[in-house]
């Protein structure tokens, strides 16, 4: 009986290891090599047309990517619509701000995917919008890098969820760091992604306080640029709609490049948590040395991305692939 046992345990043992557990499955770059081998070039060329229509392309899909990666890992749960029996992720309000444009450039993509019949609904909404990102990061200056595939998309996405996952506008180093920490990522991963602001834009009403309310008998942020502090002032005055929008780089918001970090070093974060980066003698170091070195910030942010990518990836049956990136199958 024991020798029974044994024999059917190794044979367990070899089944596992020839045909390994779905949620064991790793991300690897070649992962549509035999499924859909030009995959890269058909999602490139949809992002290129979507970037030359305009430029908002390149900022939304970026956080596109990011808020759908923290909030229940990188599986496209954020591009699901709401339905009468459930409120999405993308209507949370932390999310209402995302640009339409970043959903559209996933959806445009996934239409030339689904063109061709070797593709159709072969490649997931999760692994589009990881190319997609890359995409507009290269398209806009930054450096261009290798992604991992083989997501499948998630079946939840609940407006519920979002509460607490994503960084707020105000938050210090001691919370950035906690946050990302909880997905896996470093100090310095969590200064390279806040880099991306390089090409955001932001609504007056996500800082106001810094330049009307900040303290009491002080109505400007300290850190704050007295030039830029008075530069903002016009762009958003007092009762202006918060929903007008300005550029988070002033230098060169159109540029995928290090001047972020230069910006830090004048005083010119446009959020808390930007500033904060400086102002904290822990993470300043890092601002100091990308400010100078563009190719060890563009390493370090490659790094960075390529770990958020990795993070909360559906396998198995886990998740699927998705015919409709907006709606569950």
């Amino acid at each position: 009986m024991g020798r029974f046992n044994l024999i059917v345990t190794l044979s367990l043992l070899s089944l596992f290891l020839f045909f390994p557990s779905p949620t064991l499955a790793q991300l690897r770059q070649n992962f549509y090599a035999n499924i859909c081998p030009n995959v890269e070039n058909i999602v490139r060329s949809e992002v290129t047309k979507k970037f030359q229509q305009t430029f908002v392309t390149v900022p939304a899909t970026l956080r596109l990517f990011f808020h759908d990666c923290f909030v229940q890992g990188c599986d496209a749960s954020v591009i699901i619509a709401s339905t009468a029996s459930n409120k999405a992720e993308k209507d949370h309000p932390d999310n209402l701000s995302l640009a339409g444009d970043g959903f559209d450039t996933v959806i445009k993509a996934k239409a030339a995917l689904d063109a061709i019949p070797q593709c159709r609904n072969r490649v997931s909404c999760a692994d589009i919008l990881a190319l997609a990102t890359r995409d507009v990061i290269a398209l806009s200056g930054g450096p261009s890098y290798a992604v991992e595939l083989g997501r499948l998309d998630g079946l939840v996405s609940k407006a519920s969820d979002v509460n607490g996952r994503l960084p707020a506008p105000t938050f210090n180093l001691n919370q950035l760091n906690s946050l990302f920490a909880a997905n896996g990522l470093t100090q310095q991963d969590m200064i390279a992604l806040s880099a991306a602001h390089t090409v955001g834009f932001s609504h007056c009403g996500k800082f106001s306080n810094r330049i009307y309310t900040f303290a009491p008998g002080r109505q400007v942020d300290p850190t704050l640029n007295r030039t830029y502090a008075t530069q903002l002032q016009a762009m958003c005055p007092k009762n202006v709609d918060p929903r007008v929008a300005i550029n988070m780089d002033p230098i060169t918001p159109r540029a995928f490049d290090n001047v972020y970090f230069r910006n830090l070093q004048q005083g010119m974060g446009l959020f808390t948590s930007d500033q904060v980066l400086f102002s904290d003698r822990r993470s300043r170091p890092t601002v100091d040395t990308w400010a100078r070195d563009s190719k060890a910030f563009n390493k370090a942010f490659i790094e960075a991305m390529t770990k958020l990518g990795r993070v909360g990836v559906k396998t198995g049956r886990n998740g699927n692939i998705r015919r409709d990136c907006g709606a569950f199958n």
